[in-house]
């Protein structure tokens, strides 16, 4: 273990890998956003490093690397403009509600960072669904815009290129497309994720709108847009993934992955929320133990080995 001060961490090879999938996207969202995404980030860290600390030197057990996932997933799911005083707050009850009082890493049921933003979107709306920027040179001409979202609903066109760029509102994190899927190639390349979560899940989220797009549902989006836009496939990649909340068996999480992929899309399309990731995430969570514990994998059978005497009178396996 290293620490850092008194801090002491618990080294996880497999979190690291996250954060190293990760730093590409915090690095084009300080240049879309500016010096503020370093400082949010700053409190984001603090805060979740130290209310993890605060409940594990009780037990005398380390801080987790797992927390810095937290804190980074949570910051680059915010809006560029919340105040720092409401990310603190989401970050603490993250951390502390949403991992801590289970038992701390491991034992958590619930994504962590989905629990803490969905608290303050909850309780600080306003802060949470207003105030996009328009992506600008280290936001430096970062002026308020309406999310592709939003322009699909009042069923107006955006530039699917712009959408690929990620050179569009949005949150800190969800935009840069292009990243996205190569930090997706690199998790499942090193075994840190899975393909089958990240496959059904996108792949529900697709074909359902499709379907309702194709039949001309009633505020149904058109596809290519609607799956490029919003945090779809930020929490599919990062979110979906994460081991400790998703099930462990391969029935179940293809399974899993449809659970939000399909609740996701109908929150999106039929719900006051504009987005509807935050809350599949959590219903998904709720079913993966159900999932693990009541679906069986088919198990392959070894083939039989034949045994026989030679010559010798010593067994031999055919």
């Amino acid at each position: 273990m290293g620490s850092t001060g008194p801090i002491k961490f618990q080294k996880q090879p497999m979190m690291r890998k996250m954060l190293y999938a990760l730093t590409p996207i915090l690095l084009f969202s300080i240049f879309a956003y500016g010096l503020r995404v370093i400082w949010l980030g700053f409190w984001v860290f603090l805060t979740a490093i130290f209310v993890e600390y605060l409940f594990e030197r009780r037990k005398n057990k380390p801080v987790s690397e797992a927390v810095l996932v937290t804190a980074m997933l949570f910051l680059l799911s915010l809006p560029p403009s919340v105040p720092f005083w409401v990310a603190i707050i989401g970050i603490a009850f993250g951390v502390a509600f949403g991992k801590e009082v289970y038992g701390g890493f491991g034992r958590n049921v619930f994504n962590p960072a989905i629990v803490g933003r969905l608290f303050i979107y909850i309780t600080f709306p306003l802060y949470m669904t207003s105030g996009w920027l328009k992506p600008s040179l280290f936001g430096l001409d970062a002026a308020t815009s309406a999310t592709p979202l939003q322009i699909l609903r009042d069923e107006q066109s955006v530039d699917l290129l712009n959408l690929l760029l990620g050179w569009r509102a949005g949150a800190i994190g969800e935009a840069p497309v292009l990243l996205i899927l190569l930090a997706a190639i690199y998790l499942i390349w090193t075994k840190t994720a899975n393909w089958r979560l990240m496959v059904s899940t996108y792949g529900s989220a697709v074909l359902l709108t499709f379907l309702l797009d194709l039949f001309n549902v009633p505020k149904s989006l058109p596809t290519i847009p609607a799956m490029l836009s919003g945090s779809l496939l930020f929490i599919t990649v990062f979110m979906v993934t994460e081991p400790i909340t998703a099930p462990k068996k391969i029935k179940s999480m293809w399974i899993y992955g449809m659970i939000i992929g399909l609740s996701g899309v109908v929150i999106r399309t039929f719900s006051l929320f504009s987005e509807g990731w935050s809350f599949a995430i959590l219903i998904g969570n709720m079913f993966a133990p159900l999932l693990d514990e009541t679906i069986k994998d088919k198990k392959v059978k070894k083939p039989v080995k034949s045994v026989s005497n030679d010559a010798s009178g010593k067994k031999v396996e055919a």
